[in-house]
């Protein structure tokens, strides 16, 4: 599929950091299949983390690629992510899309070129979930004082930048109502993709838990620690991030930490799961919908996109992020887990597939791009 108004225009992806594949690199792909020929801008680019589709891609770093310890340790220099993103060239291009959760909708551009941003977040740390990342008890003083000095600043530049976006594309509905309270502006909710023939039912359950995805602090990998700890329930735990070294330092011998594992493996572990945890406020979370496609019962926290993507057939809500509620929410998936039906998982998942997204995307391009140039 190609967008057909837009060949022979010249074309710029924007996302915010490149160092692995979760959510938002999943949607970048099929942006990057949708424009093969477009150059790719990014913060940071860590070789080989990515999928061959967006590895094949003409990436363009900022100056926080070559600072020290820039790949590692690049969230330390979040007071300079505005000025980075800020530098890049659009000159000569003809359409910009973002893809953006912290700073890529912020790219600087004149009139002639059209920016539609699709948001995966706005940006999160210091708007809705600053406590989450910056007033945790493992937080240094020094980053707890640091994050709170910078707030404002960020604030103000999240918001103003929003002036250069002409059109907002969003995740869902959560994150729509977000871009209206923080930016004042309305967007389009096109659902993130799921590869529904990729993830699909498979091996026998057995008795683990499970939890996939990066260790930040708004996916709460350490109420899951917490949790399991007390209930000495097997959970294995995929992913590596920044909590990483606090969450295993507190984990008893019945949580297992698997750090990155083929797609293969993946899928073997969403099948054979006796239920997958979700225990953050995510914006959006394609893990639940991958789980789900595998036939795997969801324990979700009652907030943000999970609302969107698990319903009570498919899964159970808890409504607090405390030990005890989630403890109390395994508790009874361990009586009812095998009550969930194939049929209502295809029935909760067909809507997120990745051709709906393709062809969705495509759309909104091409007619946003068409208005626009209409309007000039």
């Amino acid at each position: 599929m190609t967008v057909s108004l837009l060949e022979g225009r010249k074309v710029a992806l924007v996302h915010d950091w490149l160092n692995g594949m979760r959510g938002g690199e999943k949607c970048l792909e099929v942006l990057c299949d949708l424009f093969p020929e477009a150059d790719l801008f990014t913060l940071i680019h860590d070789k080989g983390k990515l999928s061959r589709t967006i590895e094949s891609m003409r990436i363009h770093t900022s100056f926080i690629q070559n600072m020290p310890f820039g790949l590692k340790n690049y969230r330390h220099y979040l007071p300079l992510f505005p000025l980075a993103i800020e530098q890049f060239d659009f000159s000569g291009y003809d359409l910009i899309i973002s893809s953006s959760h912290c700073v890529a909708k912020g790219v600087k551009h004149d009139d002639s070129v059209f920016h539609i941003s699709y948001v995966h977040s706005p940006m999160r740390y210091v708007w809705d979930q600053f406590d989450t990342y910056f007033r945790q008890s493992q937080t240094s003083w020094s980053v707890r004082i640091g994050a709170e000095l910078i707030r404002p600043f960020l604030r103000r530049w999240d918001q103003n930048t929003a002036k250069r976006v002409d059109t907002f594309l969003c995740n869902s509905n959560n994150i729509r109502r977000k871009i209206l309270n923080y930016y004042s502006r309305e967007a389009q909710v096109i659902f993130p993709p799921v590869d529904l023939s990729y993830f699909k039912p498979g091996a026998a359950k057995k008795e683990f838990y499970l939890m996939v995805g990066a260790f930040a602090p708004n996916k709460r990998v350490d109420l899951a620690v917490k949790a399991f700890n007390q209930l000495k329930l097997p959970l294995k735990i995929v992913g590596s991030g920044q909590d990483e070294k606090y969450c295993r330092s507190i984990a008893g011998e019945n949580i297992e930490f698997l750090g990155a594992l083929s797609s293969e493996k993946l899928v073997e572990l969403y099948q054979q799961a006796r239920a997958f945890l979700f225990p953050g406020e995510d914006d959006f979370g394609i893990t639940p919908l991958e789980a789900q496609a595998c036939n795997t019962p969801v324990i979700a926290f009652a907030s943000g996109g999970a609302m969107e993507t698990v319903t009570e057939q498919t899964g159970l809500f808890f409504s607090e992020q405390k030990v005890d509620a989630l403890c109390g929410a395994v508790e009874k998936m361990e009586r009812i887990w095998m009550n969930f039906t194939p049929e209502a998982f295809q029935q909760q998942t067909k809507r997120f597939g990745r051709k709906n997204y393709k062809n969705q995307m495509a759309h909104a391009i091409e007619y946003g791009y068409k208005q626009w140039k209409d309007g000039i």
